[in-house]
């Protein structure tokens, strides 16, 4: 057992994942001499060689596009873009090619491609490189999407998505790269895509949340275990799948929820996640399904009171837990 920060996580996960499998390499826009912009991939080139640790021409489509022919034809590639934002050039090659692979080819080929992007707020990036992507991905069947919040489930879920025959989105909250650390247990492990953890018990609301706001939502559920108020935390880990059962079972218990998540409310998943309580547990309900995420704005600005009035702040996070406790 080692304790790691999730940048740390991340960069042991994929250097043993070159080491255990030749097949594997790693391609996107400065990972290589240079280790990455946020450092996650230095010394990675230097050893395992530039034919397996490949620096790329800025241009997403041709990373992706690339990606997709090379795992179709046995390799397993694990694409970086750069930040979330430049996804969009990829769009077509992600949701028109890798996502309907098995689909188009009746079985006969897979997919088994890794895109892991950083994204999210709360360092002053601004414009380009402050959004949260999620929610024009999970709409699309043969895409899966993972977003890890603590080391150890970085480590599981990363090597289930090397593993996975399918494509596989990894999203990483930047802000947490060096802010969260964790025990990572030794040797290769993996975490079932699409299963949710119940970070903390509780039996008067249940929190859904995933990424950033995860360690938010748990530092404002103890506040509130301070005011006899008891919040039951359940970090998703997976979008898709979305672990369902885990909610109904909290929202059975708990009669009350919460959805928390950076991305734009409108059309997000806690829409989903809302919509999927009211069918399958409107009865067991004694309040509103209550979501606290972000606005309907096109991006996070960069000046601190915009990037602030963006962001949900832990403070906010107990005060509409407090509010749906007593309602």
């Amino acid at each position: 057992m080692a304790v790691m920060n999730n940048a740390e996580a991340v960069r042991t996960t994929l250097r043993d994942a070159l080491a255990a499998d030749e097949r594997t390499l790693l391609m996107g826009e400065d990972i290589g001499a240079r280790g990455n912009v946020f450092l996650l991939t230095r010394g990675l080139q230097e050893e395992f060689g530039d034919e397996r640790v490949l620096d790329t021409p800025l241009a997403e489509a041709g990373i992706i596009g690339v990606a997709v022919g090379l795992a179709m034809e046995g390799m397993r590639p694990i694409a970086e873009i750069q930040f979330a934002d430049f996804i969009y050039p990829a769009f077509n090659q992600i949701v028109g090619e890798a996502a309907k692979v098995r689909y188009r080819s009746n079985g006969d080929y897979t997919c088994p491609l890794v895109i892991r992007a950083p994204y999210g707020g709360g360092v002053r990036g601004a414009l380009s490189h402050s959004v949260s992507v999620e929610a024009l991905f999970y709409h699309v069947p043969g895409l899966k999407i993972v977003v890890p919040s603590f080391p150890a489930d970085i480590k599981g879920l990363l090597n289930a998505a090397i593993a996975d025959p399918d494509p596989v989105l990894v999203f990483e909250h930047k802000k947490t790269y060096r802010l969260i650390k964790g025990e990572v247990p030794d040797g290769y492990y993996e975490i079932e895509i699409g299963k949710a953890d119940v970070k903390r018990p509780g039996d008067q609301l249940t929190v859904v949340s995933y990424g950033l706001y995860v360690h938010q939502a748990l530092e404002a559920a103890e506040r509130l275990a301070g005011e006899n108020i008891s919040v039951e935390v359940i970090d998703l880990r997976s979008i898709r799948p979305m672990d369902r059962e885990t909610i109904l079972t909290s929202v059975k218990k708990t009669r009350k929820l919460l959805v928390i998540h950076e991305d734009n409310t409108f059309g997000g998943v806690g829409a989903e996640i809302s919509a999927m309580v009211m069918e399958k547990a409107f009865f067991e309900l004694d309040a509103p399904v209550g979501r606290l995420c972000g606005p309907d704005v096109p991006a996070m600005g960069y000046a601190l009171a915009l990037e602030e009035e963006f962001m949900i702040s832990t403070d906010r996070m107990a005060e509409e837990m407090r509010a749906l406790v007593a309602f």
